[in-house]
């Protein structure tokens, strides 16, 4: 399986490391002809203005959005959810608009509330899931189309998955949990008749 993940800014590298621990050819994507022939994408966190304007610059916007839409399996962890999703209640920049959910950035605070935690994800399995959250989003809204995959012990919403596209507030590849990124390669594999 070839995995791209988006390497404008943020956390890439770790995510290109998971892949390639997982068996999966895991390439760094920069410009739109790099997209070509790929079984999935991963938008990692970081900066969720600076990987939009870098989006924006390197004209990736519109065949991201094309790809989404004919149903490639995308991944998008913290700044990744807030790229995916149709809208972001506290800020004004375009996004790829392709989930249907509504987040708030920097949701929990500065950099300083940034925290860890274990939450429950039964997509996972039974054993809970350890997330960091750094400067992170929440879902505020979603539709039905979409699948709440975690949420906080207060009932928030920090993961979920419409169709092929999965989206988490934490960061799963500052941990040592492969658990999630397997659960991601298991719909390209299914998606791409590799499975």
């Amino acid at each position: 399986m070839k995995i791209g993940v988006l390497a404008l800014q943020g956390a890439f590298i770790e995510h290109i490391s998971i892949m390639q621990q997982l068996g999966a050819e895991a390439l760094a994507i920069r410009l739109p002809n790099q997209l070509d022939g790929l079984d999935g994408l991963i938008i990692p966190g970081g900066e969720s203005t600076s990987i939009l304007k870098l989006m924006g610059s390197f004209s990736l916007v519109q065949p991201l959005r094309e790809l989404a839409k004919a149903g490639l399996p995308i991944l998008g962890t913290c700044a990744g959810m807030i790229c995916l999703a149709k809208k972001v209640s506290n800020y004004d920049n375009e996004t790829l608009a392709v989930m249907d959910i509504i987040v708030r950035r920097n949701a929990f605070g500065r950099q300083i509330d940034s925290f860890e935690t274990t939450l429950p994800i039964p997509v996972l399995g039974d054993k809970p899931f350890p997330a960091v959250f750094i400067r992170a989003p929440f879902i505020e809204q979603v539709t039905s189309k979409v699948e709440i995959l975690a949420r906080l012990p207060t009932g928030v919403a920090v993961a979920c998955r419409q169709e092929n596209l999965i989206a988490t507030a934490f960061h799963p590849e500052l941990t040592d949990d492969l658990r999630l990124h397997s659960y991601f390669l298991s719909i390209v594999s299914k998606n791409s008749g590799k499975g």
